[in-house]
């Protein structure tokens, strides 16, 4: 994740998947970079988006020399980067699109909805990639619903808050 409030989830949920396939006292092997989020954020508000996937392949290089065997970069938002990224290395960029298409098509279904901030809303990288690789039908709320998607995710989800209202709000 880019916060470490997610990162923190993403880790958690990796090692039981883990536990629950290997049993025992499984945990995952892996190696974790977490950013300063504050730093990502920023180029983000800028559209710094050279810089930001420059810091990211700057990461994925050094996660290689540090011997991993893929990339695993668990945000929706930065794999507007993948390409920057995946060609700083020599390892597989495991994209989240593709994931997340293969998750929907095993639910045996063809339309999805996509809530994620303002640049995965209205951007075509990730959106684009779900419709024109994996044939998906892609629904996103209307402007104002964006806004607060996006205000929910940057205010409250990155500093681990988990507002009653702001949930009520997105259904």
């Amino acid at each position: 994740g880019m916060s470490w409030e997610s990162s923190l989830e993403y880790y958690r949920l990796i090692n039981q998947m883990v536990k629950a396939r290997l049993g025992g006292h499984h945990s995952a092997e892996c190696l974790l970079y977490s950013v300063d989020f504050a730093e990502i954020e920023d180029m983000q508000q800028r559209g710094a988006w050279d810089a930001a996937g420059a810091r990211l392949a700057a990461v994925a290089r050094q996660l290689e020399r540090g011997g991993a065997d893929c990339i695993v970069l668990c945000t929706n938002t930065m794999h507007r980067l993948a390409d920057v990224i995946q060609a700083a290395v020599d390892l597989p960029l495991l994209h989240i699109a593709d994931a997340t298409a293969q998750a929907v098509h095993r639910a045996g279904l063809g339309t999805v909805g996509l809530l994620g901030t303002i640049y995965t809303m209205e951007g075509d990288f990730y959106i684009g990639r779900l419709v024109q690789e994996h044939g998906l039908r892609v629904i996103v709320p209307d402007a104002d619903a964006r806004q607060l998607v996006n205000r929910v995710i940057f205010d409250e989800l990155v500093n681990g808050v988990l507002n009653p209202e702001s949930r009520a709000a997105y259904v």
